[in-house]
C-alpha cells in the first residue's frame, strides 16, 4: 500500500499552516510581531518573482561609457547612489557596474587619460522570472550587490539590488534619499504598476482615470482592506472593477505596497 504524505491530507498547503500558527504564536505572546513579519517576509520571498520588484530600465540611474570623471562625480552626489550600470554610447547594452568607491579613490590628474573600462566591474545579468530566495542566494554567495534584469528577448528591463530583496522581508529601509522619494505610483514593464498603499484614492484616480469614491476609506490600502474584508497577508490578491491588485508588502498592522494591473492585462506568470 503506497503511504500519502500527511501534508497532502491537510486542506491547506503546510507554508499556509506554518503562517497560521506562527500567527497563533504571536496571538499567545510567544513571539513578538514584528519578527513575526519578518519570518512570512522569508516565506514570500520563494512565491516572488524579480519582475515583482525591480526598478524598471525608465528610472535607471546610469553612467554613459564615455563620460568624464567630473560628470560621473556630479551624478554621484545628485543620487547619491553607490553603484551604477554604464552603457554604451548607444544606451543598448550595460558594459559593467561602477561602484562609486572604485573612482573615488582615484587620483585622477589628466581627464584625458581617463578610462572607465579600468575601474569598472561585471555586471551580473538575471531574468525577470527568476525567484527572490534563488536570487538572495546567489547575491550573498556572489557577494553582489546589484544585477541587470533582462527579458525573455534579452533586452534590458531592469535592475534589483540585495536591499530591495531584504525589504521583502525586513519591510522598507530607508535612508536619507528614501526620505525624498514622493512617487507613490510606480510603472514597470507589461503594464504592471506598484503603488504605495498610502495613496490617494485622488491620486490613483487622475493617474488611472478611474472615479473611485468611498466615505469608509481614502488610499488604496483602505481600498484594499474594505474589499478583503480582512488586514491581508502578504501575497494576497483581489480583483476590483476590472483591476487586479497584489498584496507586496504588508506586516500585521497595515498594507504598504500592492501591485496594481489595469483592466484588461493578465498576471504574469
Amino acid at each position: 500500500m503506497r503511504l500519502v504524505p500527511s501534508y497532502l491530507k491537510m486542506e491547506k498547503p503546510p507554508k499556509e499552516l506554518l503562517v497560521d500558527s506562527l500567527r497563533e504564536a504571536e496571538s499567545n505572546s510567544v513571539i513578538e510581531p514584528d519578527t513575526v513579519a519578518m519570518m512570512e517576509g522569508a516565506l514570500l520571498v520563494s512565491d516572488m518573482q524579480v519582475r515583482d520588484i525591480m526598478i524598471p530600465r525608465s528610472e535607471i540611474v546610469f553612467i554613459e561609457e564615455n563620460s568624464k570623471p567630473s560628470k560621473i562625480l556630479s551624478k554621484i552626489i545628485e543620487s547619491g547612489h553607490s553603484r551604477f550600470p554604464v552603457f554604451d554610447e548607444e544606451h543598448e547594452r550595460i558594459v559593467g557596474i561602477l561602484l562609486a568607491k572604485d573612482l573615488l579613490s582615484l587620483a585622477i590628474d589628466n581627464a584625458d587619460d581617463f578610462s572607465i573600462r579600468e575601474i569598472i566591474r561585471p555586471a551580473a545579468f538575471i531574468p525577470e522570472s527568476k525567484r527572490l530566495n534563488v536570487l538572495l542566494r546567489e547575491f550573498r554567495s556572489g557577494r553582489n550587490h546589484l544585477a541587470v534584469v533582462v527579458d525573455e528577448y534579452t533586452s534590458i528591463s531592469g535592475l534589483v539590488t540585495i536591499e530591495d530583496v531584504i525589504e521583502q522581508i525586513v519591510g522598507e529601509i530607508d535612508d536619507e534619499h528614501d526620505l525624498l522619494e514622493e512617487d507613490n505610483i510606480r510603472k514597470h514593464r507589461d503594464n504592471r504598476y506598484s503603488v504605495k498603499a498610502r495613496t490617494g484614492l485622488d491620486e490613483f484616480n487622475e493617474h488611472f482615470g478611474t472615479d473611485w469614491k468611498s466615505d469608509d476609506y481614502e488610499t488604496i490600502g483602505g481600498l484594499v482592506i474594505s474589499q478583503l474584508g480582512h488586514l491581508p497577508r502578504q501575497g494576497e490578491e483581489l480583483e476590483y472593477m476590472g483591476y487586479s491588485f497584489r498584496v507586496l508588502r504588508a506586516d500585521r498592522r497595515r498594507v504598504r505596497l500592492v501591485r496594481v494591473i489595469p483592466a484588461g492585462d493578465t498576471l504574469p506568470n
